[in-house]
């Protein structure tokens, strides 16, 4: 299989996912003009099946190190499949969340809270279970982190009171803390059953990144059953939405969604192959400074904060510029 043997090559696999994560709402947007988020979720989850099984039969199946995707996967323990498993259904929950919270608030807002909180407290969880990386660095990056979400936080709520649309804003808001506090625990189980500090040598019965991938997407796509199911009956907003209306969106309108779930799938496995060199906690970091991308998507090409006050304009400004500083220090950290 592929597998990176520099940390420099590893943070351009972390920066590739940060694009990834902060990126695959646009597909969300795209399709929100003519389909409800729970429905987009359904080919997003599709999506990120299918790419995984594209990804193991050809960068997990290349190479003379390590084990071959088939082979992984054949030889894994209950145990590594079961933490796994449990990191997508985690995951899933979370995420549910997040589409949620990007439909009422906009891309701007949700993905800088919640996936700026799971940043957070993702670092420090997976720093404990890997203690890789510089840790007074660690910390001073998410420091400035924190600052730039609480930026975000204060130019939404400038936003939402300006705005005929504010208890929708506000329900946003609190649907993407949830999602945070819930992402930020993911990564560590997949972690759990990944053999992260040996992919050429791979210990007996633990998972590779593109088995481990295959696998998460698998957790996902079950707990869909269960929790999407939940939200068409009981939507955050609106009016409840049917499996039959899903079979006649067109063919256009599903494709956005399974190539949302291609890019967000595509990020995280290169955060699962870089974690091997850069460490869970760094990786982990870079990867979610995606609410920075997000953002961005959100400011100047979705037009969310369009008539927002010349305050608003300067808190989303340093809110850019602490992320970036932030990102650049956990860099450092890794090194």
């Amino acid at each position: 299989m592929f597998i990176i043997n520099s940390y420099a090559l590893a943070v351009v696999f972390c920066f590739i996912t940060m694009l990834c994560w902060g990126s695959w709402g646009n597909t969300q947007k795209l399709a929100g003009k003519t389909w409800r988020y729970e429905l987009f979720y359904w080919d997003y989850v599709i999506g990120m099946v299918l790419f995984t099984l594209l990804l193991g039969f050809t960068m997990g199946s290349t190479g003379e190190l390590g084990r071959s995707f088939v082979a992984d996967l054949s030889q894994a323990s209950l145990a590594s499949v079961g933490w796994v498993l449990l990191g997508g259904v985690i995951f899933n929950a979370s995420n549910i969340m997040l589409s949620a919270s990007t439909s009422l608030a906009g891309m701007s807002v949700a993905f800088p809270l919640g996936c700026g909180l799971a940043l957070v407290l993702g670092v420090i969880n997976n720093y404990l279970e890997q203690s890789k990386g510089n840790p007074v660095l660690l910390a001073l990056g998410v420091l400035f982190i924190v600052v730039a979400i609480v930026c975000n936080g204060m130019a939404a709520g400038r936003v939402s009171k300006q705005s005929d649309n504010g208890s929708n804003s506000k329900k946003g808001v609190i649907l993407a803390i949830v999602a945070g506090l819930l992402m930020s625990t993911f990564y560590r189980f997949v972690v759990k059953g990944m053999d992260i500090n040996n992919f050429e040598q791979p210990a007996e019965g633990m998972l590779t990144p593109y088995s481990a991938i295959f696998i998460f997407s698998l957790g996902v796509l079950v707990s869909n059953l269960l929790f999407n199911t939940y939200v068409m009956k009981r939507p955050f907003v609106g009016e409840p939405v049917s499996y039959s209306e899903y079979f006649k969106g067109s063919l256009s309108t599903h494709l956005v969604g399974v190539l949302g779930g291609a890019i967000w799938c595509l990020g995280t496995a290169f955060s699962y192959i870089a974690a091997g060199k850069a460490g869970a906690a760094v990786s982990y970091a870079l990867g979610q400074g995606a609410p920075m991308i997000a953002a961005f998507w959100g400011v100047f090409i979705w037009k969310e904060f369009k008539g927002a006050d010349r305050k608003t304009g300067y808190l989303l400004a340093l809110m850019f510029a602490l992320f970036i500083i932030g990102l650049g220090i956990i860099v450092a950290a890794g090194n």
